[in-house]
C-alpha cells in the first residue's frame, strides 16, 4: 500500500500546480432567492475547500460546479427548484449587439468630455428626490418643473461659447425639457397618461448639420429633438395599466390587454399627446412635430411651403413660442466646429485605467462595495460586514500559479484576481474574477453608484470578453468567458444570452450546448438532458446579436442590477454547526444511500491523518472499522458522481 500514494492520481500537470484537498459537506438546502417559494427547495452538493489547482477547479467549473470564497457548490439538478446550467461564450465568435456597442460608446464620450444625455450625479440625486416625494404627494411633485430661464439675445448660443474654455449651458434646450415636462403633467392630469408612473428625465438634443443631411422625410430646419416618447412607452408597459386608463381608451384587458393598451400608447400617440400640450402651453420661435414618435423642433422662419413637403403623414406640425437660437440671415457664417459639436456640451476630460490583482483585501474595495450594497441592494450599514466581504470575495482556495516564458499562462498568471477600474485616479468598479487555464470566470461586480448612467456593470463583462482575447497571444489555450450560471425561469437572468453565441453545459452528459439549440428544450422543461433531446433536432438557425438583444436584453437600470452579481450565489452557503472529521460529514446534511453498484470508488483519493491512501488500499489496510468502512463508502459514491471518476482519483477527500 502506498502511504503518501505519491500524490497518486494527480496528472503532471496538477501535481506542478498544487494538490487539491477537499471536505466533503453533503448535500445543503437553502431557500431560493429565483423563485422565493419560501421553503428550502434550492438543493445543492457541497465541498469546502483549503487548496484547488486551476486545472482541477477549470474540470470543476466543466462539471457544473461553482464556487462562493472557499465553499464550492454544485446543483442537484433533478432535484432543485430552479435548475442553472453554466453558461460560456467563446470570444474568438463573439460579435456586440447595437445595446453593448452603445455602452462602450458612452463610456467614451464620458472619457473624451462629451455628454449626449448622460445623466450625471446631480440628475441621479434629482430623480432620487422625485422618486421619495412620490410616495407621499400628488402628481404635481413627479413633475416638479424648474423655473423657465430668462432668454434673451445674450443667452443664445454662440460658435465662440462652444468653443471656449468654460462652456454654456444651451438655454434653449433647457427651456424645451421644462415645456415639455410641462406638457407630460397636462397629459396626467387630464387623465391620458398614469400619474402612478415612473416616468424618465426628458432630453433635448441639438440636430447637428451632419445629421440633418441623413433625416429623411422630416425639414431640415429641424434645430432640437427629443425622443422622450420612447422612453415613456417603455415605462408603460413595464407597469400594470390602471382603471382610469383602461376606461379612457375604453379598451378591455382580456388576454391580449396589455398588448392592445401598448399598442395605443404607442411612442408615435404619446408624441403627437405632447405636440399638442405643447402647442397650447404656447412657446414662441418655434414649430412642433411630432414625427414617428420623436418630438422636432423647428425655426418658424422655415416657410410652410417647405414644411408642407416635410410634414410626416397624420402629425400635425404646430407653433410654439420660443425664440430661435439662431440667426436666419443669409450672412450668419457659423464655425465648423459649432456645426460638428452642435448637440454636446463639453466638459472634463477623463482617463480611465484597468488593473489586474490579485485577490487580496483593500480598504477602498471594501468602501465601494459597501456603497454598493447599501444603495443598490438596500442592505442595512451594519449587515455588510468586513469578515463577510472577505470570506465571499477575498479569500480563494485557488493556488497561485505564476506566469511563465512558455506560454501556458497569461502575463498575470493564474489564480483569483479582482479587476479594478478607475477614474481618474478613484476606484469606481471592481470585478471579481478567477483566471483559470481554459477560460476568465467571472464571479461578482460592484461599482460606485453616482456613476450608475455609465453602465458600469455591462462595460465591465465586455471588458472582460476583450481581456480573454488579448490573453489568448500569451496562453492559446484561454478561449472562453465563462458567466457564472443561468436559470431558464428568472427572466433577469437571460440578458446573459444576449452575450452571443452562448453554450449551455447539459447536466447529465457535461457537454456544451449551443443556447438556440437548447432554448426550445428549455421552453417546454426546466431540467432536460439537452445531449438526448438536441442531438435529434433539426438545426435551427441562430438569429443576429440584435435579435438576441431584442429577446432577452433590459433597459440599462434592469440589467445593471444583475450583471454585477454574475453567479447570485454571494452569501448563500455559510457552513455551520459541529461536524464528525471522521467522515467529513457536517451535521444536519442528508446523508446518501449506500448503493454498492452505482460507481467503483476504489480509485478515490483519500487523505486522513495527513496520510493519503487509495480507498481500496485503506478498506484493505483494515485500520478503520468496518462500520466507518461502510458510511465512507455511501458518502464517497455519492461524492464520486458529483465530481466525476477522473477528479476524484485527482483530487484528494480529506477526512482530517
Amino acid at each position: 500500500m502506498s502511504r503518501r500514494g505519491e500524490s497518486v492520481g494527480s496528472s503532471s500537470q496538477g501535481t506542478s500546480r498544487g494538490q487539491s484537498v477537499v471536505a466533503d459537506r453533503g448535500v445543503h438546502r437553502t431557500t431560493c432567492g429565483y423563485c422565493n417559494c419560501g421553503s428550502s427547495t434550492r438543493i445543492s452538493h457541497g465541498l469546502s475547500a483549503d487548496r484547488v489547482s486551476v486545472d482541477d477547479y477549470q474540470d470543476l467549473l466543466d462539471r457544473g460546479w461553482r464556487r462562493s470564497g472557499k465553499f464550492l457548490y454544485k446543483p442537484e439538478m433533478e432535484r432543485t427548484c430552479c435548475p442553472p446550467y453554466t453558461i460560456r461564450l467563446k470570444v474568438d465568435a463573439f460579435v456586440p449587439t447595437k445595446e453593448q456597442k452603445r455602452v462602450q460608446r458612452r463610456i467614451q464620450r464620458y472619457m473624451d468630455g462629451t455628454n449626449d444625455g448622460l445623466r450625471t450625479v446631480p440628475d441621479r440625486q434629482k430623480e432620487n428626490n422625485i422618486k421619495s416625494r412620490k410616495s407621499s404627494s400628488s402628481i404635481t411633485s413627479i413633475f416638479k418643473t424648474a423655473e423657465m430661464p430668462q432668454i434673451s439675445a445674450s443667452s443664445k448660443v454662440s460658435a465662440n461659447s462652444v468653443n471656449s474654455k468654460t462652456p454654456e449651458v444651451d438655454i434653449t434646450a433647457k427651456s424645451i425639457s421644462s415645456k415639455i415636462d410641462v406638457a407630460l403633467k397636462a397629459c396626467v392630469e387630464s387623465g391620458e397618461l398614469p400619474a402612478d408612473t415612473d416616468f424618465p428625465l426628458t432630453t433635448v438634443k441639438g440636430v447637428i448639420a451632419g445629421m440633418k443631411k441623413k433625416l429623411k422625410g422630416v425639414a431640415r430646419d429641424v434645430e432640437y429633438t427629443s425622443s422622450i416618447s420612447f422612453q415613456i412607452a417603455a415605462s408603460l408597459r413595464r407597469k400594470q395599466v390602471p382603471e382610469n386608463i383602461k376606461s379612457a381608451f375604453d379598451v378591455s384587458l382580456d388576454v391580449k390587454g396589455h398588448k392592445e393598451i401598448s399598442e395605443q400608447l404607442s411612442p408615435m400617440v404619446i408624441a403627437e399627446k405632447l405636440a399638442s400640450k405643447l402647442e397650447i402651453s404656447g412657446l414662441s420661435g418655434f414649430l412642433v412635430q411630432a414625427c414617428n414618435g420623436h418630438l422636432n423642433f423647428m425655426s418658424v422662419s422655415v416657410s410652410k411651403d417647405s414644411m408642407q413637403s416635410f410634414r410626416c403623414e397624420n402629425f400635425p406640425v404646430m407653433e410654439c413660442d420660443l425664440p430661435s437660437p439662431r440667426k436666419t440671415g443669409g450672412d450668419c457664417k457659423r464655425d465648423k466646429d459649432f456645426d460638428d459639436n452642435k448637440s454636446f456640451q463639453h466638459h472634463e476630460k477623463h482617463k480611465l485605467e484597468i488593473r489586474m490583482k490579485r485577490s487580496t483585501f483593500d480598504p477602498e474595495e471594501f468602501a465601494l462595495y459597501k456603497k454598493y450594497q447599501i444603495t443598490v441592494h438596500n442592505d442595512r450599514p451594519e449587515e455588510v460586514r468586513e469578515s463577510s466581504y472577505k470570506r465571499f470575495l477575498v479569500e480563494t482556495p485557488l493556488v497561485f500559479v505564476p506566469p511563465g516564458n512558455d506560454n501556458s499562462a497569461p502575463p498575470c498568471g493564474f489564480g483569483s484576481f479582482h479587476q479594478q477600474y478607475l477614474i481618474d485616479g478613484r476606484l469606481v468598479a471592481v470585478g471579481v474574477v478567477d483566471i483559470l487555464p481554459r477560460c476568465l470566470s467571472s464571479k461578482y461586480m460592484f461599482w460606485d453608484p453616482d456613476l450608475a448612467f455609465l453602465s458600469l456593470g455591462k462595460y465591465s463583462a465586455l471588458e472582460e470578453i476583450k481581456w480573454v482575447q488579448a490573453a489568448q497571444k500569451h496562453c492559446p489555450t484561454l478561449q472562453y468567458y465563462y458567466l457564472g450560471y443561468y436559470i431558464h425561469s428568472c427572466p433577469k437572468m437571460r440578458y446573459k444570452a444576449a452575450y452571443n453565441p452562448s453554450e449551455l453545459l447539459c447536466a447529465v452528459h457535461y457537454e456544451w450546448t449551443p443556447f438556440q439549440l437548447a432554448k426550445p428544450v428549455l421552453d417546454k422543461a426546466a431540467y432536460l438532458c439537452f445531449c438526448d433531446v438536441c442531438g435529434h433536432a433539426e438545426p435551427i438557425l441562430s438569429p443576429s446579436n440584435d435579435e438576441m438583444h431584442d429577446s432577452y436584453g433590459q433597459d440599462d437600470h434592469e440589467m445593471e442590477d444583475n450583471l454585477e452579481l454574475r453567479d447570485g450565489e454571494l452569501h448563500e452557503f455559510q457552513s455551520s454547526g459541529g461536524s464528525d472529521h471522521s467522515m467529513g460529514v457536517e451535521n444536519g446534511v442528508e446523508a446518501p444511500a449506500v448503493d454498492f453498484d452505482t460507481e467503483d470508488i476504489g480509485g478515490v483519493l483519500i487523505q486522513w491523518n495527513g496520510l493519503r491512501f487509495r480507498f481500496k488500499d485503506l478498506k484493505a489496510s483494515g485500520i478503520m472499522g468496518r462500520r466507518s468502512i461502510d458510511l465512507l463508502t455511501g458518502h464517497l459514491q455519492k461524492y464520486i458522481k458529483v465530481v466525476g471518476t477522473e477528479l476524484s482519483e485527482r483530487i484528494a477527500y480529506c477526512l482530517d
